[in-house]
């Protein structure tokens, strides 16, 4: 029985359109609360780990605010060795970069190079006919809800796919079966209702004081329009790594 092992971080991000493809694809989810110190999982080869995102980053590794990180980053290196699936959400993608040799930084705005973060539905696009036929991006960029305020500086082995107009680094792989996305591509329903309600001074930071605001219309227009394409993105994401598993046993 292969599943889907969810790593959270965080009570208000969770696994979302993941979880519906998950269940489609014949993995059994089983979701663990790191936060509140729920064990980490047992990870068997046929498993799939997904680690989500949240307001730490890999500089907290060590922050005893934050106690369950270096335990979560030590499994992660572990199932890596052991050439387990993982798909890596935001801070999920920036964990798997550092565990490769990769290492972060604050995101600057490009005008006057001071730290700003990237907040918004915005597009992501290929970086080149090879990386386009990789994640089925077609020539039409995806749009994505992006949260974050560093970007990954990528290790020599990871292969960049996707960048947006703002941060380079957007969705990489490391080898056939590790996979980090910097952006948020698994959002429905009333999600990111509760992200705009908890995380006012981080918007305002990037859009401005009038952040949640241009954030709640940036939803109505987009959450439902790209839904269709996100679940596409999601499918031909598992189906590639689940073919690479089949082809390498």
């Amino acid at each position: 029985m292969k599943k889907l092992l969810v790593l959270k971080n965080i009570e208000r991000e969770g696994p979302g359109l993941f979880l519906k493809i998950a269940k489609e694809k014949g993995f059994v989810p089983e979701i663990y609360n790191l936060y509140l110190g729920e064990k980490l999982p047992d990870a068997k080869k046929d498993d799939l780990i997904l680690i989500m995102g949240g307001p730490m980053s890999v500089r907290d590794i060590n922050n005893e605010k934050y106690f369950w990180l270096r335990e979560e980053t030590d499994f992660l290196k572990r199932a890596i060795e052991n050439q387990i699936s993982t798909i890596g959400v935001c801070l999920g993608a920036q964990l798997l970069a550092y565990i490769s040799g990769g290492k972060i930084e604050p995101l600057k705005d490009k005008l006057n190079r001071i730290n700003k973060p990237e907040i918004g539905w915005s597009e992501i696009f290929s970086i080149d006919e090879k990386s386009n036929a990789e994640i089925s991006l077609r020539k039409k960029p995806l749009i994505v809800l992006h949260w974050h305020g560093d970007r990954i500086i990528l290790p020599s082995q990871a292969e960049l796919l996707a960048s947006s107009t703002r941060c380079r680094e957007q969705l990489f792989k490391v080898g056939e079966l590790i996979y980090g996305l910097q952006f948020h591509v698994e959002t429905e329903g009333l999600m990111t209702n509760e992200w705009i309600k908890n995380d006012k001074k981080f918007i305002i930071s990037g859009l401005g004081k009038n952040g949640q605001k241009i954030l709640e219309n940036q939803c109505t227009e987009f959450e439902s329009k790209t839904i269709n394409e996100r679940i596409l993105f999601i499918k031909n994401l598992f189906d590639k790594i689940i073919e690479h598993k089949k082809t390498s046993l």
